[in-house]
């Protein structure tokens, strides 16, 4: 075998060098294999210390668990014993009891006995009455601190998200952003909370049985341990196992969700094309999949619980064995082995519990670090001077040049442009021109790559990023509504409009003879995305949202390229009193949308190619005099 060292210096020319296996020594791959477990190990510790200050800050929820454990587990230990006591008094009373045979003393004898015995059982009973008491006191404590953290975590997460800007959004999936909220917040949790209690309840008990143990009998401790370690082990191998098939099965239904969600959104096409059986023979195929791993699962989650059988089984039966010796030895007593026996089963479970926690510990550390990875990203949009004062509207680009960070696309070059405060002006151009970047740099979603932005003189960059975009109407291309009542809607810029405001701003966006149509008015749930709604009233509604907060500047982004031209009328003209002393950017694709601006710009691939008054531009004969008639010609066809 001939083995690839990196990093070596080169050896001669017309020499090689061969490693043979067998002169590695297996101290070579022990220390590789101890290096790799030291390396993992220090990962996993890195990534869950950051829960840390969630930890310290519920610290006597962590003290008070720990200490309602040592308690359960003492009332644990205790019923053992008096189960010692209780065999071993039978077993001497009734040495006793025969020897006093046809005797008067033998009555008394046995209400004495009988008396102890029904004691030995109340207490017992009283045992595990507070061993159960403590152990909801235990659940009480760290699983209660654990849903704590949890929440504090995804409030963390969620409050984190809210900083990011957008070019971290235009990158990430919002599957693996809700995914990282949710699923792996879950997992953390069960590190947090059961992992947590299951640890201490483990070290716990194993310092209270085998001292107990010990000090009874060192041998039969011995033996009585051997195949625990070998449980935990074995269940642990099994429960990697179980949690990776799971995940694969998570990840098969995941895919055949997906499928059959798109088959019945899509049921309209499916039918068109005739594609039933096509669809029904995919769907087979994703289901015998998701049929196979589950069998798959059932499978081996059957090991888990005979070679559990197995190991504990084997316990009693080395206590018997061994501790047979002992009795006959003058040892122990018969009262010893049925101790020895319930001290082993009192251990089954925290043994078995070790091997899931570590997996869990694990888990929880894939997913801390995977939370950890955006929670360090950091926004580099940020205000450098704070500045929190109205403005007046006045906006002034200088060399601007954009490139978006994510793809490499040049969106704007050396633009610029200066609207005093309370003008209009109309930014057209073809998609893909760079208009709608205008609006993300105005609004301050991303950067400029190189050139100013200043707004009443002052850089954008000065601006309390709160205040600012808290003064700024922007209808956005892509209407967004919420799963909420049409008033709400109009009113998530200021919560607390009246609904006078409300109504207004409806009438001027031309929707409120729609509302009134609906059987519910302003409080129609609009459903998920505005789906109830045509494409003409979300975007109508959008503009009510937008001027409804009376904003000093008014941002409108092709946002009437779904209503009709007699709608679009009726809009500019109740816009024309709205933008009378506000700052208005117009942007469309549309030249009868520019009929309010007091001049226009037109775009073509970022630079501007002419830019005036109408009868300027017309008088130019360029480009905008072509697209000018090209839409009035689509018009009055």
């Amino acid at each position: 075998m001939r083995w690839q060292v990196q990093n070596l210096p080169p050896y001669p020319t017309g020499h090689s060098k061969q490693f043979n296996h067998s002169k590695i020594s297996p101290a070579t791959f022990s220390q590789a294999g101890a290096l790799r477990t030291k390396k993992a190990r220090s990962q996993t510790v890195k990534a869950l210390s950051h829960l840390n200050k969630y930890l310290l800050k519920y610290k006597w929820y962590l003290i008070w668990g720990t200490v309602f454990t040592v308690v359960s587990n003492l009332f644990g230990i205790f019923p053992a014993q008096l189960v010692r006591y209780a065999l071993d008094l039978v077993r001497e009373t009734l040495d006793v009891y025969y020897l006093f045979d046809s005797s008067p003393l033998q009555s008394s004898l046995y209400e004495v006995f009988t008396f102890s015995i029904m004691l030995f059982a109340v207490l017992t009973l009283v045992m595990a009455l507070l061993k159960g008491f403590f152990l909801f006191l235990v659940r009480q404590t760290l699983i209660v601190m654990s849903r704590h953290v949890e929440y504090d975590l995804k409030n963390e997460i969620y409050d984190h998200y809210q900083t990011l800007p957008l070019s971290f959004y235009r990158q990430q999936s919002t599957g693996d952003l809700m995914a990282r909220i949710s699923e792996d917040v879950s997992k953390v949790r069960m590190y947090v909370g059961p992992s947590i209690m299951y640890g201490l309840n483990l070290i716990v008990l194993f310092i209270l049985v085998i001292t107990y143990m010990v000090s009874i009998n060192t041998r039969l401790s011995l033996y009585v341990l051997l195949p625990l370690p070998i449980l935990s082990v074995a269940i642990y191998i099994v429960n990697n196992i179980i949690i990776r098939r799971s995940e694969e099965i998570q990840r098969s239904l995941s895919r055949l969700s997906t499928y059959v969600q798109e088959a019945f959104s899509g049921i309209r096409v499916l039918k068109s094309y005739v594609q039933e059986d096509n669809s029904a023979a995919k769907f087979e195929i994703e289901s015998d999949e998701y049929r196979n791993k589950s069998l798959g699962l059932t499978r081996v989650d059957a090991l888990f619980f005979p070679i559990v059988a197995i190991l504990v089984g084997l316990s009693n039966v080395l206590v018997v064995y061994v501790g047979g010796q002992e009795i006959l030895a003058g040892r122990l007593t018969p009262g010893n082995i049925t101790e020895f026996i319930l001290y082993v089963n009192m251990l089954t479970w925290p043994v078995m519990a070790l091997g899931w926690t570590t997996s869990q510990t694990q888990r929880a550390a894939a997913s801390q670090e995977r939370i950890n990875e955006f929670l360090s990203i950091k926004t580099d949009i940020v205000s450098q001077k704070n500045l929190s004062r109205d403005i007046h509207g006045e906006i002034e680009f200088k060399n601007v040049r954009f490139v978006y960070p994510d793809s490499g696309i040049v969106a704007l070059k050396n633009f610029s442009m200066h609207v005093r405060a309370g003008e209009t002006v109309a930014i057209l151009g073809t998609t893909g021109s760079g208009k709608s970047t205008l609006a993300n740099l105005l609004t301050r979603m991303y950067d400029a790559t190189s050139g100013e932005i200043r707004i009443d003189g002052t850089p954008i960059r000065d601006y309390n990023l709160t205040t600012l975009r808290g003064q700024i109407g922007y209808v956005p291309q892509d209407v967004f509504l919420f799963s909420e009542t049409i008033s709400n809607n109009v009113r998530f810029g200021k919560p607390d409009m009246p609904q006078a405001r409300v109504d207004q701003a409806v009438r001027d966006a031309d929707l409120y003879d729609n509302i009134m149509g609906f059987p519910e008015g302003f409080e129609t749930r609009i459903g998920e995305r505005g789906i109830t709604l045509s494409g003409g009233q979300k975007q109508r509604l959008s503009i009510a949202r937008a001027i409804a907060r009376d904003p000093k500047i008014l941002i409108l982004d092709d946002c009437l390229s779904a209503v009709d031209t007699n709608t679009e009328n009726i809009i500019l003209n109740n816009l024309r009193r709205i933008m009378a002393d506000r700052t208005s950017v117009v942007i469309s694709h549309r030249v009868s949308s520019a009929k309010l601006a007091d001049f226009i710009i037109m775009l073509d691939d970022g630079e501007i190619v002419e830019q005036g008054t109408h009868d300027e531009l017309m008088s130019l004969n360029g480009a905008y005099r072509e697209l000018y008639e090209k839409q009035l010609q689509t018009e009055e066809v």
